[in-house]
């Protein structure tokens, strides 16, 4: 009983070599005697209930390694990165401006709210739709959706040119992935969508690309030679928005939106690579910002503001006319090694031995926030919409104005009672 009232690791170490094979002695009495006769001998059934005693003591051990195991692993699972010493200490308010960049645009007349500006031209649709789609979704149409295709198709080809290689991810991913990249699909409420598990087993829709793109690189080495690793992916996001009194109507919050994101690997031989990186994806995102002729501000996000795997992060708050306040629009953080740590993510070093890589990652353009400040943005007095310059080749147009077609006239239920 001396090995039960070990550590449950070391006591399972002793019996497993006490289980071990038998010696040579034991076995040429064996296999020398017929099995009428090993029955009689003291010695073998001596064995036999020692072998059984040490079998059932195993079988009480891992039971009881399985509990510990995930006991302190899901306590694990909270456990968040370090912190750059740099970051200010606190919630959201204590964020630090970095950087304004742009004016804010002005206008002689009153402005409308993205919604109101969207219905107008009939490019966007989020009435209407609770027996169609639920809550917090929405249609673009015509110049809405060319809109949405010109975005991702000037920032990936941005990218691109920018040595970036780009990637098509499942959106469909084991919760181990999600896990590995610090968040928690189990959690209650949780902010990722669960799969029936009785039809499909441990599968959720990811709410960025972040998560397919980690998973590529899972139980992989990278070549030190090839560091770091630009990845840049287009593709759907799925969220629950599970705090339901903020911005209940319009694109600000809703459950599936495109997203184009940068992820990238980096060594770890200085511990600075990863830190040049996040340098880099910030200096991408103010060009794609700028291009797009917003006004914005940098932000330092505080340490109640990280999440479970950042080290350091950078938020870019657009203006937004219609709301009257600044909105989240992007961010990008340096994740150190605290994914590739769950995700066994490596690489080769000088040396060619195998070390833990580095994360970073970033929005590029999550396309129904833009689409908030471009069309609060560049509204006109006569209800169309200035397209920026750098999007006018993909929408060959200057101005996006109302179409030739009747918008759709509702037929359906609840409608309002004529008099």
């Amino acid at each position: 009983m001396a090995a039960l009232n070990a550590r449950p690791e070391q006591a399972e170490r002793e019996l497993e070599t006490r289980k071990g094979p038998l010696g040579p002695r034991d076995l040429r009495e064996i296999e020398t005697q017929d099995q009428s006769t090993l029955q009689a001998l003291p010695d073998y059934q001596m064995l036999r209930n020692r072998g059984r005693e040490i079998r059932h003591q195993l079988n009480s051990l891992y039971q009881k390694e399985l509990e510990l195991d995930e006991k302190y692993y899901l306590k694990a699972l909270k456990l968040p990165n370090w912190t750059h010493p740099d970051v200010p200490v606190g919630d959201e308010s204590q964020a630090r401006v970095v950087e304004v960049v742009g004016e804010k645009p002005a206008f002689d007349f009153k402005v409308k709210g993205h919604l109101e500006i969207g219905e107008d031209l009939d490019i966007v649709r989020q009435r209407r739709l609770s027996h169609i789609s639920g809550h917090r979704s929405y249609y673009l149409r015509g110049a809405g959706a060319m809109l949405q295709h010109a975005l991702v198709q000037f920032t990936v080809s941005k990218l691109v040119k920018q040595g970036f290689i780009p990637m098509a991810v499942p959106d469909l991913l084991r919760g181990a992935v999600f896990e590995g990249c610090g968040m928690q699909p189990n959690a209650v409420p949780s902010p990722v969508y669960n799969i029936d598990p009785s039809r499909f087993e441990d599968l959720c829709l990811a709410g960025t690309s972040e998560v397919g793109i980690a998973g590529y690189f899972m139980d992989h080495a990278v070549n030190l030679e090839d560091m770091p690793v630009r990845t840049v992916c287009s593709s759907t996001c799925y969220r629950t928005e599970t705090d339901t009194g903020k911005e209940p109507w319009g694109l600000y919050r809703v459950h599936q939106f495109t997203k184009v994101e940068m992820f990238g690997v980096t060594a770890a031989e200085s511990g600075e690579e990863s830190t040049a990186l996040l340098e880099e994806f910030l200096a991408l995102q103010k060009e794609i910002f700028s291009e797009l002729g917003l006004h914005y501000k940098v932000l330092d996000m505080p340490t109640q503001e990280l999440g479970l795997p950042a080290y350091r992060k950078y938020d870019i708050e657009a203006w937004m006319p219609g709301r009257g306040k600044y909105g989240e629009i992007s961010s990008t953080s340096n994740c150190t090694d605290y994914q590739s740590r769950r995700l066994n993510i490596m690489y080769y070093d000088r040396t060619g031995q195998l070390r833990y890589a580095h994360t970073v990652n970033g929005t590029a353009c999550a396309i129904p926030r833009v689409l908030i400040a471009l069309l609060e943005s560049n509204q006109l007095q006569d209800g169309s919409v200035r397209v920026p310059a750098i999007l006018q080749p993909f929408l060959g147009v200057e101005t996006i104005v109302k179409p030739s077609y009747a918008p759709l006239k509702y037929i359906g239920p609840n409608q309002p009672k004529r008099r």
